[in-house]
C-alpha cells in the first residue's frame, strides 16, 4: 500500500516527492469556496459598511499572501514563484451567498492548486474575521479545486 503514495518512501516516511527531473511547464490551477452568512451581513460587505474596513479588499490581499505562502504551511509542497494570482467575489443570487474564486499560474515543474486552494481559503477565513463581530454564524464551505491545466496530466476540470 505505501508504494501508493507519492510522499512515502519504501519504508513508510514521509518525504517530499523530487520534482526536479520533470519539465517546467505552464501550470494554472482554479479554486472556489463558497461563504454562507446572513443576508444583511453580506449587504453591509457590498455596500463597505463593515466597521473592520473594506472586507473583499482585505480578504483579496489575504488570499494573494496565503497562495505564496503555500510551501510555509502546507509540509510537503514545494516553492512555486507564482506568476499570477486573481480572486474574484461573486455575490450570488441566493441571499447571503459570497462565492470566493481564485486562478494561480505558474512556470514550474509541479501545479498550483494548493495555492488556488490556500488562496480561497485564506479569502474565506478574512471575510470571517473581519465580520464575525456581526455575524458568528457565518459558515465557509465547499472548498475545492475547480480546474488544473498543465504537465505531464495535463487539463482537469470538475464536472
Amino acid at each position: 500500500m505505501k508504494d501508493n503514495f507519492s510522499h512515502i518512501d519504501g519504508s513508510g516516511n514521509v518525504r517530499m516527492v523530487d520534482v526536479g527531473d520533470k519539465k517546467v511547464t505552464k501550470r494554472t490551477a482554479k479554486a472556489s469556496c463558497t461563504v454562507l452568512m446572513d443576508p444583511s451581513t453580506l449587504e453591509a460587505i457590498s455596500e463597505n459598511k463593515i466597521k473592520k474596513g473594506n472586507v473583499l479588499t482585505a480578504a483579496r490581499i489575504a488570499g494573494i499572501f496565503a497562495a505564496k505562502k503555500v510551501d510555509s504551511l502546507i509540509p510537503m509542497c514545494h516553492s512555486l514563484r507564482v506568476d499570477h494570482i486573481d480572486i474574484q467575489f461573486i455575490i450570488e443570487s441566493d441571499p447571503g451567498k459570497l462565492g470566493i474564486r481564485s486562478a494561480v499560474s505558474v512556470s514550474a515543474r509541479t501545479g498550483a492548486e494548493m495555492e488556488a486552494l490556500q488562496a480561497v481559503a485564506q479569502a474565506a477565513l478574512t471575510v470571517y474575521d473581519m465580520c464575525k463581530s456581526v455575524d458568528r454564524g457565518m459558515i465557509i464551505s465547499d472548498i475545492r479545486l475547480m480546474e488544473k491545466s498543465g504537465g505531464k496530466s495535463g487539463l482537469w476540470k470538475r464536472e
